[in-house]
């Protein structure tokens, strides 16, 4: 059966072309971080190469190209990651597009699909493009039998020539109270702690399944919190050291820094949420009391200016830019309660 969940639009659009025999040769799925992207990719490569498939309920998970697909070492399936290299990366490199086109180029061993999955494709356009250019080959001409899934956060920054070769699958966050009842049922969290890990994952099931399983997620949260709430009130030369610290982590933990970015955000807009009257729909509501002491010290308009500062940094890192130099612009513009 299909693992994802949240996604039945996608499923059933899927499990329809699984059955017509009219699968794609490549899908562009975007979304959110941790909003299931990669167990999409991972049930396609698995209902591809399912001995025992039911197009309409997906792969069985039991038999052994399934098994060795869940465990990571089906011979015909290839992940291609940011960082992937033996050198520290902030983009999928030309060397790993070469790679994945030779792997393709091989008759499949287990005797069913090539699949690669190429998690972070907007990076492919980081640059001058080579990796994109790389690529655009193999989606015009695939081989037979080939199924290309390429990973994005961000859709639009991907080239629109590789865009328009791609089926696009957008994956959309669950709503809080299916979150909330599928962590109850299913993985065995109390409802209160079910529904508070929902509110904070704003309906990506990835991180709350990881939070419910792993403790530390959430102390590290919790951390990362007062380092935020810090740098908001300090002095301009404390907010630059804050920068420069997250900007000399991007080079070994890409991701890691996007996320703290991405806990500026909730924060930010939850302080907005507050001074404009809707403190119930605030994503950090166990913060409310330093949400609501922060709330009266800011303009709203500064706060909604910083949210757009902030979108621009992500853009900006995606784009190859100075971590340091994109850091410390977001720093300025950051509200002083």
């Amino acid at each position: 059966m299909w693992q994802t969940i949240g996604q039945d639009h996608l499923l059933r659009q899927l499990s329809g072309s699984l059955q017509s025999g009219r699968l794609g040769h490549a899908y562009l799925l975007a979304g959110p971080p941790h909003v299931g992207k990669m167990t999409l990719a991972l049930d396609l490569a698995a209902a591809v190469n399912c001995r025992q498939a039911d197009d309409a309920a997906g792969p069985c998970w039991q038999c052994e190209p399934c098994s060795r697909i869940r465990r990571g070492v089906h011979a015909d399936l290839n992940v291609v990651a940011v960082g992937g290299d033996s050198r520290v990366q902030t983009r999928i490199s030309i060397e790993q597009i070469r790679d994945a086109e030779n792997f393709l180029s091989v008759t499949p061993v287990e005797g069913g699909w090539k699949v690669i999955v190429l998690d972070g494709a907007e990076t492919l356009s980081a640059g001058q493009g080579e990796s994109a250019n790389a690529l655009l080959k193999t989606l015009e001409e695939p081989p037979e039998r080939v199924l290309l899934l390429l990973l994005t956060t961000e859709e639009q920054a991907i080239l629109p020539t590789i865009r328009s070769r791609c089926r696009l699958l957008a994956l959309k966050p669950m709503s809080g109270d299916a979150l909330a009842e599928y962590l109850a049922s299913e993985r065995g969290a109390e409802p209160e702690h079910a529904r508070r890990l929902a509110r904070l994952a704003r309906g990506c099931p990835g991180w709350a399944i990881n939070a419910l399983a792993d403790s530390a997620v959430l102390e590290a949260r919790a951390a990362e919190l007062d380092r935020i709430i810090d740098p908001a009130g300090a002095a301009l030369d404390q907010r630059f050291a804050y920068a420069n610290t997250l900007a000399g982590g991007f080079s070994r933990d890409r991701e890691s820094v996007r996320q703290t970015l991405y806990l500026w955000q909730s924060w930010w807009r939850d302080v907005l949420l507050v001074k404009e009257g809707a403190p119930e729909h605030v994503q950090n509501a166990d913060r409310r009391s330093e949400l609501e002491a922060m709330a009266p010290g800011v303009a709203s308009a500064d706060v909604v200016e910083f949210l757009k500062r902030i979108q621009t940094t992500l853009a900006a890192l995606d784009a190859n830019a100075n971590p340091r130099l994109a850091l410390e612009s977001m720093m300025l513009g950051a509200p002083t309660p």
